[in-house]
């Protein structure tokens, strides 16, 4: 051990040539074009440090509120039988023939009186699906699957005026229920789930319940376990901090129930941002109707097994949160709500500013880290260390403590898993700007729905070519700026600046990642036939 640090190139000799040694010191001057790249750079570090703390709170209000969580065993009274309230199940699918038969079927075993509950498949296909999922419709109405004649209804829409929002405001037309429960394609509901819901709105002030999201297809590949991750931190931590702290949270457009008359009074569906969901869900809070959310309550859903699938998805989130918090963030601010309420309303929905943010990082963190180290390790301790990790350890501790909750026997697997983690945040960061700067600047765009295969278990295959979506120049681009990233790890190795390289590593993993699972998926599907493809579950017109 001695010889290793009296070595002429030992971590001793390292550390009192670099850090130890005063020879140069003061030799650096301060001059404009420093100054011009580094005022930017501690502003954009600064702004994602403030979200990195933000992520530190929701976790000190999940366990700060934790005697308020709300449970579906404990609602705040029970309805009678006699007395249960007409529910409406709405189905809004869009292009989803390899899902609905599924989704149908759990909807149909659903544990409810059927003299007050109806089902509605708010179809706006414009591909086979529509006489497969009017099909299937027709069996369930007719008794099906060892079922009896079931109250279900088909609706098909021609022009997807609206997108989701316009569906569902057609259903809602024609809907029976007080209450109004829905389900996306990928969803399939237990059949207790409408019984552990209901009871909440015995108390007349709520307006709202969500449930959690489970995956069932979790383990079906690396990128399925991370999704299954950044989601469960959302209904975990988001979702429990916020319902237990008592502020705004949002519905998630699936596996919720609303009350008609909330839905009514807050304005109705509207389509003017991409979440249609979150844009309701902050109105009808406006109007004092009260939201709750039952973690223990689960709803399992499939995961997009593609990376251009999740990038699709994750983008069409971004954009949609920062067009509501345009149209309601104002709304919000002048509202008579408690200044935290508001405060974490801002936080909610401009969290995605943090893509364009990184962006600008991504571009001056070789020139910063260049002139940064002839100012000294010292500063950079006092300075660059903390901003680091109030912005980036927060999210690996935000994850790992929602992983503890739902995992408490096996969460620590999940520190193999952080790198990709964050790594995945960083590679979405261009699709998902691109989706933050078309908010910004009211660019309009269709709802991009999420491809859904059926696909379960490591092995299965499916006919994706049908859905799959390319992103044209952008895994291209993802890929130039891994390139970039590494030859910033080439000059730090090079510079001997190794405290900086485990960061840059994380966004070249991220960027060439993102780029190649874009530009690679289904090109190993071709390459083998031992499983069989997934078909659609019946021909056409059956």
């Amino acid at each position: 051990m001695t010889l290793f640090y009296a070595e002429p190139h030992g971590l001793g000799h390292y550390w009192r040539t670099h850090y130890a040694q005063r020879t140069f010191q003061g030799m650096y001057r301060w001059n404009w074009f420093d100054i011009g790249l580094l005022i930017p750079y501690f502003i954009v570090m600064l702004i994602l440090a403030f979200y990195g703390v933000h992520r530190y709170q929701l976790v000190w209000l999940y366990y700060r509120n934790r005697k308020r969580a709300q449970h579906s065993s404990t609602p705040p009274a029970r309805f009678h039988e006699a007395d249960l309230p007409f529910i409406t199940v709405q189905l809004p699918i869009f292009n989803e023939q390899y899902v609905i038969d599924r989704l149908i079927d759990a909807c149909c075993r659903m544990e409810y009186p059927r003299d007050r509950y109806q089902v509605q498949v708010l179809d706006d296909s414009t591909d086979e699906t529509e006489q497969v999922a009017g099909g299937i419709v027709q069996r369930y109405a007719e008794g099906a699957e060892g079922l009896p004649p079931q109250p279900i209804e088909y609706i098909h829409r021609t022009d997807r005026y609206g997108y989701k929002a316009g569906a569902l405001d057609a259903g809602l037309k024609t809907a029976h229920g007080e209450l109004v429960a829905i389900f996306d394609a990928d969803f399939v509901p237990p059949t207790d789930w409408l019984r552990r819901v209901v009871d909440q709105f015995a108390d007349p002030a709520v307006g709202m319940v969500q449930t959690r999201w489970t995956h069932l297809n979790r383990n079906y590949s690396f990128l399925t376990q991370v999704e299954a991750i950044l989601l469960d931190g959302h209904f975990v931590l988001e979702h429990g901090g916020r319902s237990r702290a008592g502020v705004f949270f949002n519905f998630n457009g699936t596996a919720g129930m609303w009350r008609r008359r909330a839905i009514e009074e807050a304005g109705g569906w509207q389509h003017d941002t991409l979440t249609e969901d979150t844009d309701l869900s902050y109105r009808a809070q406006l109007k004092g109707w009260q939201f709750r959310y039952l973690q223990d309550v689960e709803c399992p859903a499939e995961l997009p097994i593609e990376m251009t699938a999740f990038k699709t998805q994750q983008a069409r989130w971004a954009k949609g949160l920062i067009q509501t918090a345009k149209k309601i963030l104002p709304r919000v601010l002048n509202s008579d709500a408690p200044w935290h309420t508001k405060l974490e309303a801002w936080y909610h929905l401009t969290a995605n500013l943090s893509y364009p943010l990184m962006i600008v990082l991504s571009t001056l963190l070789m020139p910063a880290m260049i002139i940064r180290s002839w100012q000294g390790i010292w500063q950079m301790l006092l300075i660059d260390f903390p901003l680091f990790m109030a912005s980036t350890f927060s999210i690996s501790s935000f994850y790992l403590v929602s992983q503890k909750e739902l995992f408490p026997r096996r969460w620590y697997r999940t520190f193999l898993y952080l790198p990709f983690l964050m790594a995945l945040g960083v590679g979405l960061t261009i699709t998902n700007t691109k989706a933050v700067l078309e908010a910004l600047f009211g660019i309009k765009s269709a709802f991009a729905r999420t491809p859904k295969y059926r696909v379960q278990k490591k092995g299965e295959k499916t006919q994706a070519q049908k859905y799959r979506k390319r992103l044209g120049i952008i895994p291209w681009i993802e890929l130039a700026i891994g390139c970039y990233f590494a030859a910033t790890v080439w000059y730090a190795i090079a510079s001997e600046n190794y405290f900086t390289v485990p960061f840059l590593l994380l966004f070249v993993l991220g960027y060439w990642y993102t780029g190649l699972l874009s530009l690679l998926q289904g090109r190993f599907e071709r390459l083998g036939t031992a499983n069989a493809l997934h078909e659609k579950p019946y021909p056409v017109g059956v």
